[in-house]
């Protein structure tokens, strides 16, 4: 029989009360869950916006014709996106899953309202596989706004220096973000 951990959802975290003597409660992980759903939902909107530049033939802000961006570029997006918007979704789905167990699970027994049976290893693998849901719909979210900025600013190769810039600020900005939440998403898997 796999080992479960009983979880408290009082405001006051008490000691679980299988095997395991580690303090946590299931409202935390409830909570965290909620914060990445949410976050997903905005990316998801950016995902749409981008969808909404994928017509071909549009012209770039540069003056020069050889900086507008080709077909290829715009088939580029529109194949970033989709694949981006179905991480977010992978995310999300797996996120709501484990929400609607803990849930569940509360609501079994009514005489220990703020208790949850949790497989305390299914939970973390299936917020560790919400995580990377969401990082790998990141790069390519990114990925997508580096054509949109090309389509929108010129290709880069064209040597367009707003391009050039916003490329730049954009994969510094994400690949730091996405190191810092990827190195606290390890920290508190190992932990």
């Amino acid at each position: 029989m796999e080992e479960s951990e009983t979880y408290h959802l009082s405001p006051q975290p008490r000691r679980a009360t299988s095997m395991s003597s580690s303090v946590s409660t299931t409202s935390v992980h409830v909570t965290a869950l909620d914060g990445l759903v949410n976050v997903n939902s905005l990316f998801t909107i950016a995902v749409f916006v981008g969808l909404s530049l994928t017509t071909p033939g549009q012209k770039s802000l540069e003056d020069r014709t050889a900086c507008d961006a080709g077909i290829d570029v715009v088939k580029k997006l529109l194949v970033f996106e989709v694949v981006s918007f179905s991480f977010f979704l992978f995310s999300s789905l797996v996120a709501q899953g484990l929400k609607l167990a803990i849930n569940l699970l509360n609501s079994k027994d009514v005489d220990e309202a703020f208790r949850a049976h949790i497989n305390l290893k299914v939970l973390r693998l299936g917020m560790m596989a919400s995580a990377i849901g969401s990082v790998m719909g990141c790069l390519f979210l990114m990925l997508s706004i580096v054509n949109v900025i090309q389509i929108r600013l010129g290709v880069l190769s064209c040597g367009s220096k707003s391009a050039i810039h916003a490329v730049s600020t954009l994969l510094v900005l994400v690949t730091s973000a996405l190191v810092v939440y990827i190195s606290t998403a390890i920290y508190a898997f190992l932990h």
